[in-house]
């Protein structure tokens, strides 16, 4: 009988974004990337996209997309991110959904995902229907189709849930097998109690909804799925096609369909190299026919269900207590603090439930004086998240508004719809599924309230802030300083909301580090320079200026006049205030220019009290990522002359830790750190320059090997392979460039004899690209005897080796013969 293998993973991250900012800021705990959805990125989903199948020396034989073999959904807020700021991913991920839908018979391996996450068992109508009405949306905007399937957060289910996914048109989801309850054959009029994931999984299952609809439902096979998830068999990928292929029996007597389901994140991050691991088991299965690849979609094609299923609502995939995890302290948590409770998960959940009825009362009785109706309008706003053009404005506004709204009606219908977008982005599952109130993923969504309340606040003027802060003062923290929700909404939701003001505030004190041009985008605001100069006395540099702010999301604007005074260093004093008038504006021009002329800069200061109030503004005050940037160039100055004093240190006593070192004293620590952060600055400056000199490399290394010094990992292979990856960009658009590639190939030596573990990832994909193109055309269009030629091919061909790639394989694959391709 026929085996078919189906693995399903769910690629899903929190979201990180400053809700005011829709952008992710600095974090320093994803160093050296700049935050988590980066260097999981890295980790994991850019592997997945070209991931290595070795042979038994551990040399590279092939490079293969997981995501063309493997079926899989991605969180629409993930995707969002990797659009802007890994766009090679992204599209490689579209471009293998692109390639299953001609290896599978016309159907995609992607499918849906409700939008950003939360329990939809939990969600009250309105918002499922969003949500799945958001998920549909987004994927089609990227992967050109209608989803066949979708995927609920954590599988949580729930029959209104199926009800609304099979209008929508959705074809199938995944549940787990304890989430089945009955089964029988179609037709047969006998239910089997299948509880305690008694289901067989190789099959697929109708389950009919009350409405008379019906919907498809696969159980992904538990055990092995808990294996990939808990256990080791992802070590090797013998291992792991092994533990597959026992999912099968032949006592069944259909099409078996073996189906998995883990968190994607799984594949190499949670499980460093699991993606080459999926990548073996999926070639050694497919090529020695071991069972066949599909996809849910093409199953459903060639196997129709023949038998009905019916499920326990209210349950989900990682919860043995049902939902219970995001509602109440039902035990499940991730084990941080053995003696920590979750019971401040009931209380946050009532704060929010409380919040979005308020506002759901509030939006409707507003929203339906613009538009025609209020919900299909927040249905339909997914179109303008997804593109924020002004064209696509009109066309939104044309479909959903009752009549021609002008510039002001159009910004508070915006910031209606806005509103109601940070009540669902409340809900996103993480929030209540760690162990701690103060943790970074409740914050997140905590903020998300408390943007929905600025919101609400701006447009009505309701006061729910206070009432709001009264329920969230009952979830109660685990750890005693941070004493309960308002507190924490105080600590770390307040300080963070953004306003036009604060744009401005930003500016004001980065443009005198920044040269901005008339027109700049500070993360979604636009900020245009009607007026600006700096007057400098000394050290001393004044900004005047005034400003126009204006929000990318609302289309809400305003004019500001600003002053800022630097007093050098981080010394910063500055203020922004709404635009009063060209003569207020003149007036507090003079009264400033006049004390910088002086130089009295304590009056200068007691004008901007004046003219600005007491809230006047610092470096502290800017958002994290120019703050950081502005930190680094006043740090690097001060590193210069760090740098200059240590090297002196250094080389007056380099020979007393020889003699140290020669007569087997102890090397005082105070010596040891001299060396090490010199030495360090020394090797990564090295890697930095346009020309490698290879004897100060070596002699630094030597250095390095001398004083047994660790090398700055982090920070140097960091370096060293943006370095690389930039060679060999530079080599692929201009492949007969021998400098570029002995300059590749004399680098990458040096590497292998420093301890350091590069990840040379992106750099083997270039290879790999120029194996099957440029090189062949290079050759090609060389003469067979040409002396060049061998030299280049023979070069190329040892950067292979460095790189780890079994060349025999390579050119085998790309039918090298001799000198020519």
């Amino acid at each position: 009988m026929e085996k078919l293998l189906c693995i399903h993973s769910h690629f899903y991250q929190p979201p990180r974004e400053n809700p005011w900012l829709e952008a992710i800021e600095i974090q320093d705990s994803a160093r050296p990337y700049h935050d988590w959805n980066e260097r999981i990125s890295m980790e994991c989903y850019a592997p997945n996209s070209a991931s290595r199948i070795l042979d038994g020396e551990g040399r590279i034989v092939r490079i293969a997309s997981n995501y063309a073999k493997i079926s899989f959904n991605f969180g629409p807020t993930v995707l969002s991110w990797m659009e802007r700021f890994a766009p090679e991913i992204y599209l490689a991920i579209l471009d293998a959904d692109k390639q299953s839908i001609q290896s599978r018979s016309g159907h995609g391996n992607a499918i849906a995902q409700v939008y950003n996450h939360i329990i939809m068992p939990l969600a009250n109508t309105q918002d499922k229907r969003t949500q799945i009405q958001w998920g549909i949306m987004d994927f089609n905007h990227r992967f050109g189709r209608h989803p066949e399937g979708m995927w609920l957060a954590e599988t949580a289910v729930d029959v209104e849930t199926l009800e609304i996914l099979a209008e929508s048109g959705i074809k199938f989801t995944i549940l787990a097998p304890h989430q089945a309850a009955r089964m029988r054959k179609t037709g047969s009029g006998k239910w089997r109690d299948v509880s305690g994931s008694r289901i067989d999984p190789t099959r697929a299952y109708l389950c009919r909804l009350p409405s008379g609809n019906m919907i498809n439902i696969f159980f992904y096979d538990g055990p092995i799925s808990r294996a990939v998830a808990f256990e080791g068999i992802l070590e090797k990928g013998e291992h792991f096609a092994d533990r597959l292929l026992s999912g099968y029996s032949e006592a069944r007597n259909w099409p078996q369909l073996l189906s998995i389901a883990t968190d994607g994140e799984t594949y190499g991050h949670h499980r460093k190299f699991g993606d080459m691991a999926l990548a073996y088991a999926l070639d050694y299965i497919e090529s020695n026919s071991l069972a066949r690849l599909t996809n849910y979609g093409e199953y459903l094609e060639n196997h129709p269900a023949t038998h009905e299923v019916q499920i326990y609502e209210h349950t989900s995939w990682s919860c043995a207590h049902g939902i219970e995890r995001w509602r109440s302290d039902c035990g499940c948590n991730s084990g941080q603090n053995p003696y920590w409770n979750q019971e401040w998960r009931k209380p946050l959940r009532e704060a929010f439930d409380w919040l979005r009825d308020k506002l759901a009362v509030q939006y409707v009785e507003n929203a339906k004086r613009y538009f025609k109706d209020p919900w299909a309008a927040r249905n339909g706003y997914i179109d303008i998240v997804l593109d924020r053009s002004e064209d696509n404005l009109i066309k939104f506004f044309d479909n959903q508004a009752q009549g021609i709204l002008n510039k002001e009606e159009k910004i508070y219908a915006l910031k209606l719809l806005e509103m109601q977008r940070h009540t669902m982005l409340m809900y996103t599952s993480c929030g209540w599924f760690f162990d701690e109130l103060s943790g970074l993923e409740t914050v997140q969504v905590i903020q998300y309230a408390g943007r929905a309340l600025q919101l609400s606040e701006e447009l009505f003027r309701n006061g729910l802030e206070g009432d709001f802060l009264k329920k969230i003062a009952d979830a109660i923290s685990n750890i005693p300083e941070y004493i309960n929700g308002s507190h924490i909404y105080e600590k770390w939701v307040k300080p963070a909301m953004i306003d036009l003001k604060k744009v401005g505030i930003h500016y004001a004190v980065s443009s005198l580090f920044e040269d901005y041009p008339e027109k700049t985008y500070i993360y979604n605001y636009s900020v245009e320079k009607i007026e600006y100069y700096i007057k400098e006395a000394g050290i001393t540099r004044m900004a005047l200026g005034k400003i126009s702010v204006t929000s990318g999301i609302t289309g809400e604007g305003e004019l500001l006049s600003l002053c800022v005074l630097s007093l050098g260093s981080q010394m910063l004093n500055g203020g922004v205030r709404t635009f009063l008038g060209d003569e207020a504006y003149i007036s507090m021009k003079d009264e400033m220019d006049k004390t910088m002329e002086m130089s009295d800069f304590a009056e200068t200061i007691r004008l901007m009290d004046k003219h600005f109030g007491m809230h006047n503004y610092s470096f502290k005050d800017l958002f994290r990522d120019e703050q950081r940037k502005i930190l680094n160039l006043i740090v690097g100055k001060s590193l210069e002359d760090f740098e200059h004093t240590c090297r002196a240190m250094y080389e007056q006593n380099r020979g007393v830790m020889g003699f140290l070192q020669d007569t087997g004293m102890p090397m005082p620590m105070a010596f040891k750190n001299l060396a090490e952060f010199l030495l360090n600055f020394d090797l990564t400056k090295a890697f930095l320059n346009e020309e490698l000199e290879a004897k100060h490399i070596q002699n630094i290394l030597h250095e390095i090997k001398r004083w047994n010094i660790k090398p700055d990992t982090p920070e140097l292979e960091f370096t060293i392979r943006r370095k690389i990856e930039a060679l060999m960009e530079e080599l692929f658009r201009n492949p007969s460039d021998f400098s570029v590639l002995y300059k590749i190939e004399q680098l990458i030596e040096f590497v292998q004899v420093i301890p350091i573990d590069v990840n040379y990832w992106q750099i083997q994909n270039i290879y790999d690209r120029m194996a099957k193109t440029a090189l062949g055309t290079f050759c090609l269009n060389a003469d067979n005897s040409n002396e060049r030629t061998v030299q280049w091919t023979d070069a190329f061909k040892r950067v292979g080796e460095l790189l780890f790639f079994n060349m025999e394989a390579v050119l085998a694959k790309n039918n090298y013969t001799g000198k020519t391709i």
